[in-house]
């Protein structure tokens, strides 16, 4: 089918979810018209940019008329610059029409889980995990979308051993995935009085969150343990036993909440961590099928592999995978990551293009 052929078909279907749409006994049934209102906003970029599409060809076509009847020279030259711009936007809009018909990841949509642990470097490694957390949760505001921390284990001298939040919001897994990695900070810590830079680092690992339907969670195979919440130093927060550890038996999977005072909300709040891990072990797997037929750059979900470095005393940022350097530390870390995760979904687009969707 060739691309106009394809175009007609959408927009034939985006039509007809429109009428379904405004259907009463539709949106009486509540999962049915979620479903479809999906598909239709899925549809609504791909069925603008053909409208656009299918203008510039008719406009070119009037162009090329002109330049063959009108007798007028300047008439025929005001044509022939108009065809050149024509042209050069037709090939612009097939670019981007063909990216949004790239096959899209069905968890791209979902909400995520975002958990950011100290890794080498010690009390400077808790402290740089504590920067990232800054910059992830200052960019999902600047997104208007939802963060809610579950649980923290936080370190002596500041920042966190250990943090995890959920971030609920449109197409939030899709954005962020490609953070999933070891991030690299060399700086000057406030510990060092020789004045020596250092180089620490912290795991990031971004999982979309899993549904019920995603994943049947037997509580018969998970072990509940409740425990009171300890802030830095392990001083208590609070005198009765809120804090939930849930260990999942089968698979081993461990999941603590003490982030909220009350035990029901940290226990609802780490069976849904829970399910989340397990349904990753299933992601990982069906990832390593693709990953094995076509090898990306990008988003790897790698989370051994180095993506990025921080580097303070030049004031760089450089994601490794793309090899994107930018001369803007202090605005990244304030959460303007933006062009850094554009340029990579741009990446691996292009791979994606390269190798056939």
């Amino acid at each position: 089918m060739d691309l106009l052929s394809k175009l007609r078909s959408i927009k034939e279907r985006y039509e007809l979810l429109q009428e379904q749409l405004s259907d009463p006994e539709l949106i009486a049934d509540q999962a049915k018209y979620k479903r479809l209102n999906k598909d239709y906003k899925d549809m609504q970029p791909v069925v603008e940019a053909f409208d656009r599409y299918e203008l510039v060809l008719g406009n070119m076509e009037d162009s090329r008329r002109i330049i063959q009847t009108e007798k007028d020279a300047d008439l025929k030259d005001m044509a022939k610059e108009e065809l050149e711009l024509l042209q050069t936007e037709q090939t612009e809009l097939e670019e981007r029409i063909r990216i949004l018909l790239l096959p899209k990841d069905p968890e791209d949509a979902k909400d995520a889980i975002l958990e950011i642990r100290a890794g080498t470097g010690g009390d400077e490694a808790a402290l740089f995990a504590g920067d990232l957390f800054k910059m992830y949760q200052r960019y999902c505001d600047a997104k208007g979308w939802k963060t809610d921390v579950i649980n923290m284990n936080e370190s002596e001298q500041g920042g966190y051993k250990e943090i995890v939040m959920e971030v609920a919001g449109e197409n939030v897994y899709g954005t962020l995935k490609y953070e999933s990695g070891v991030h690299r900070v060399q700086r000057v810590p406030a510990t060092e009085s020789q004045g020596r830079i250092h180089t620490s680092a912290a795991t990031v690992a971004v999982l979309p969150e899993a549904e019920e339907v995603d994943v049947q969670l037997n509580m018969n195979d998970v072990r509940v343990d409740t425990f009171r919440a300890s802030g830095a130093g392990g001083q208590h927060v609070n005198k009765t036993e809120s804090a939930i550890r849930l260990t999942h038996i089968p698979t081993g999977l461990v999941v603590e909440c003490q982030d909220e005072r009350s035990q029901m909300k940290n226990k609802d709040k780490a069976i849904k961590v829970l399910r989340t891990r397990l349904y990753e072990r299933e992601l990982a797997a069906h990832h390593a099928k693709i990953a094995s037929a076509r090898k990306t750059l990008v988003s790897t979900g790698d989370r051994s592999a180095k993506i990025r470095t921080y580097n303070y005393p030049q004031g760089r940022v450089t994601d490794h995978r793309i090899n994107l350097t930018l001369y803007n530390l202090p605005v990244v870390m304030n959460g303007q990551i933006g062009e850094i995760l554009d340029a990579l979904q741009t990446a691996e687009n292009a791979e994606k293009m390269k190798s056939g969707g």
